[in-house]
């Protein structure tokens, strides 16, 4: 009996050890936020003293970046190289997703024996395997499109599963990243919080708004006849409540006794989403200028980072994958070159040599590279950034061998992106693996043919409407995995007056039919919880119909939803299909 004691306290101390070796890593990114939207970087009209304290209490990052526009920056913090490389073109329609070929951060920490969990936005691809549990992680809770219609207690996904959101949905998710923290304190932990804001939809809680609602900022854009300040005022207020969760995790942190080991990082993912204060800088949001391009990076790690440690080294989101894995000990593996490189030594404050480096930036057949001194912008025009922040002076002509060497730079990169990404785009959307038996397809990623149209330009968070002939159809180029039966389900709106058409989902010669019997007209809403006006689609309360068991064939074709009769005015309003194979 004491032998046994002797034994499993023996078994508990090496596993005390071998965990007290492997740091938890817990990644914060934002959407939409600019560099000068926290008051570490000297903004004074609002207070982020949570987020502020990551780099009073570790390092903060004087130039760090990251791409113009949300997707691109998260392909590049999961794999630690430049977007085109894998595959990333756009913010929705496919184009958002990461190639299957690439190796995740969280594959690489999952290897490594650490629990994963990513909770908020996605926006590298929905489908399985493009989505989160396909990609490394153990659990994500959230959604994977690219901007949402509704923050507060909208419909979520668990894994695959529809679930409804608790609250504000930045709240929701930090309540689950640290449910999984508590459920993994005895093991190494990875967690990514991808929060959504303060991306628009403008909205934001009660508590934080009330303090912005009449607030008149006192720093304002480098131009302030172009800021919107209801959009300012918004914008400070989601992120005063990020700043709020970002505190309510570090508590967390020392709840479980692990914040001294534990790595915490956060980031934005590009320049702010509308003109206000940052910093003087040119650009925002969608442009390769300073602007739209340059974040903040803050780091804690108490067991190894000194408090106040500064690194003015320019950066990227392409180094934080080789940065975080090294700070670990692991080898990242996968056989592809690393575009980013380990920050490592200018974490814990090593004086080494530090190589000169080139960080590029791209969007739209727009692109620019930023050297530690200078930037080329897109039009050839040369910067000191040292000097001249808002980029106001060419000095291309006082300085003609730093243009041609950042130009002959900036021409090699493009070339070699270019090549990366010169084939079309021809991957269709997975269905029916075993392993993730669920697949939504949401209008987001379907064509619509005849009179059918979107709710909105934007495709990320629409629905369709105007089905108002019996030939329109929408279509889904998708690849079905695993033959099988599956249960197949869309998600309708349907006026009183419209009730009885027969609507039929086909693929491949197999097809089903079901008559439309219940009426379902809820209101257009999100707008009762909007603090400015949005320019998105608003969204509804859509209703399920079960369709029936469609056989799938392997392989590749258009999945089909047309009408067969349409006694009304309209067929119906389709937010999207979900399919699960039966028996998997």
């Amino acid at each position: 009996m004491k032998l046994r004691y002797i034994l499993q306290l023996s078994f508990l101390v090496v596993l005390s050890l071998a965990r007290a070796d492997k740091p938890n890593v817990v990644v914060f990114l934002s959407d939409d936020q600019g560099w000068g939207d926290l008051s570490l970087h000297g903004n004074t009209n609002l207070r982020t003293p949570n987020i502020d304290s990551l780099g009073t209490d570790g390092a903060t990052f004087d130039y760090f970046y990251v791409c113009p526009v949300c997707s691109p920056t998260r392909a590049e913090f999961l794999t630690g190289r430049y977007h085109q490389r894998g595959g990333v073109y756009s913010t929705s329609a496919g184009g958002e997703r990461l190639d299957l070929d690439e190796r995740t951060i969280a594959e690489v920490f999952g290897d490594a024996g650490y629990a994963t969990g990513a909770f908020g936005k996605w926006h590298n691809g929905m489908q399985y395997p493009y989505h989160p549990v396909g990609r490394g992680f153990d659990e994500f809770y959230g959604f994977c499109s690219g901007h949402w219609g509704d923050y507060f207690s909208p419909p979520l996904e668990h894994n695959g599963r529809r679930v409804g959101g608790k609250g504000f949905v930045v709240d929701d998710f930090t309540e689950q990243a640290m449910a999984f923290m508590e459920r993994h304190k005895s093991e190494p932990f990875f967690v990514y919080l991808p929060y959504n804001t303060p991306h628009s939809p403008w909205q934001a809680p009660d508590n934080v708004w009330e303090k912005f609602a009449n607030a008149t900022p006192e720093m304002t854009y480098r131009d302030p006849k172009r800021e919107d300040i209801e959009k300012t005022r918004c914008a400070l207020a989601m992120v005063e409540n990020i700043d709020w969760n970002v505190g309510r995790v570090l508590e967390k942190l020392t709840d479980l006794g692990v914040a001294d080991n534990t790595i915490v990082l956060y980031f934005n993912d590009n320049g702010p989403n509308s003109p206000r204060w940052n910093g003087g800088m040119k650009g925002r949001k969608g442009a390769v200028d300073e602007g739209g391009v340059r974040s903040p990076l803050v780091v804690r790690w108490p067991a190894k980072i000194s408090a106040g440690t500064r690194i003015s080294q320019i950066s990227g989101a392409i180094d934080l994958l080789p940065t975080l894995a090294d700070c670990a000990g692991i080898e990242i593996g996968g056989g592809k070159n690393m575009d980013g490189i380990t920050l490592k030594s200018l974490l814990l404050g090593k004086k080494d040599e530090w190589p000169e480096r080139y960080i590029f930036s791209a969007w739209k057949n727009r692109s620019s590279v930023r050297s530690q001194r200078y930037r080329l912008d897109q039009h050839g025009a040369l910067f000191d950034m040292e000097n001249d922040l808002g980029q106001t002076q060419n000095v291309a002509g006082t300085q003609p061998e730093v243009k041609q060497k950042l130009a002959a730079a900036l021409q090699r990169w493009n070339s070699e992106m270019s090549a990366e990404t010169s084939a079309k785009d021809d991957r269709s959307f997975p269905v029916g693996f075993k392993a993730f038996p669920v697949t939504q397809l949401p209008a987001r990623d379907g064509v619509p043919h005849g009179a059918i149209k979107r709710s909105n330009k934007f495709p990320n968070c629409s629905f369709f409407t105007n089905w108002v002939n019996q030939t329109d159809s929408i279509t889904w180029d998708i690849e079905v995995e695993n033959e099988g039966e599956y249960e197949a389900e869309v998600y309708y709106a349907c006026a009183a007056d419209d009730i009885g058409a027969t609507i039929e989902l086909r693929f491949k010669g197999h097809a089903l039919q079901k008559k439309i019997t219940v009426a379902h007209d809820p209101p257009l809403r999100g707008h009762e919880n909007d603090r400015v006006k949005r320019v998105e689609s608003y969204v509804k309360d859509f209703a399920k119909l079960d369709l029936g068991i469609i056989k799938l064939s392997k392989g590749r074709g258009l999945l089909t939803l047309g009408a067969l009769q349409k006694p009304g005015n309209t067929v119906m309003e389709v937010r999207g299909i979900w399919l699960t194979l039966k028996n998997p």
